[in-house]
């Protein structure tokens, strides 16, 4: 690893937070072993990466770092006690007397045997991506994904939303001394979908109708979550009307449910034939209505 974590990550020294995990984002999705299958350098280059980020990407740890109490794999650095006790001696006005000196060998005797005995660190976390589908994301599921020492298989819960994470504990690197393994972080990113949106558990839908059962009504078929299902559609519909297929939206696995949203748009036919067009000709005549009266009246 880089001697300076903030060179690995390419931003200077004193970056805001949001620049930090802005770096860090974008540097996993170019180096991501899925990405990068067989290429050695980008896979160590991706360990670095989310390495450093574990320790830069939290307040704690990066003012430790900043400070020198941890160095680049965050493990404590040990105390230096040429500064540490000739600072100590200095606020109290100098070695005055042998009492002081005492004081300051004896702590440093202290602390040599603590460091002398084994001492043990947790493992550090290990950072992923994962990109799931919509539906994958609604109704949960399970995907796996590359580490670093092979693939494992992840739990995708229902309802999850982009951007959060999911934690894998003890699935990150080892610990040192006998202390505990850290976890994998693995952060969801949520694909679009060409038929779905979401707006917190409520699905939406925009569903094409043609002109007739716009007009006439009648029963379609709409496609949900689970599949498709029945939906009756009023005489006389409009584009932008929205109807609601209760409980259709996600569920959490709390048992709280959301619904679709279903809203109409009208679509008129690819060709307006002669038939069509004679018809709507002799129609109209005797059928006039002015759809922009509203617009008139209040401009």
């Amino acid at each position: 690893m880089a001697k300076n974590l903030y060179d690995v990550l390419g931003v200077q020294r004193g970056a805001a937070s949001g620049e930090i995990k802005k770096a860090y984002r974008k540097l996993t999705k170019t180096l991501h072993p899925d990405l990068n299958p067989g290429d050695a350098n980008a896979e160590e280059r991706f360990k670095a990466v989310s390495a450093a980020y574990d320790i830069l990407g939290k307040d704690k740890k990066r003012g430790q770092y900043d400070r020198g109490e941890i160095d680049e794999n965050g493990a404590e650095k040990a105390p230096q006690y040429s500064q540490q006790y000739a600072r100590q001696a200095q606020g109290r006005g100098g070695f005055q007397d042998m009492g002081d000196m005492g004081d300051i060998f004896s702590q440093m005797f202290r602390d040599r045997q603590t460091q002398a005995r084994p001492q043990s660190f947790a493992g550090q976390d290990q950072r992923y991506q994962m990109q799931v589908s919509f539906i994958e994301a609604a109704i949960g599921g399970k995907k796996q994904v590359q580490m670093a020492d092979g693939a494992l298989n992840v739990t995708i819960p229902q309802g999850i939303e982009d951007g959060k994470t999911i934690r894998l504990k003890g699935k990150g690197q080892p610990g040192y001394g006998g202390g505990p393994a850290g976890d994998a972080l693995i952060q969801i990113e949520v694909l679009s979908d060409p038929v779905f949106s979401r707006d917190g558990l409520n699905i939406n839908l925009t569903l094409p109708i043609t002109l007739y059962e716009a007009a006439l009504g009648g029963k379609v078929e709409v496609p949900t979550l689970h599949g498709m299902v029945g939906l009756k559609i009023p005489k006389g519909s409009q584009t932008g009307q929205t109807m609601r297929l209760k409980g259709r939206g996600i569920e959490m696995r709390s048992g709280k449910k959301g619904d679709q949203m279903v809203t109409l748009s009208v679509q008129m036919p690819e060709v307006i034939d002669d038939d069509l067009a004679a018809f709507l000709e002799g129609w109209k005549d005797s059928h006039a209505y002015d759809p922009r009266q509203k617009i008139r009246s209040a401009a």
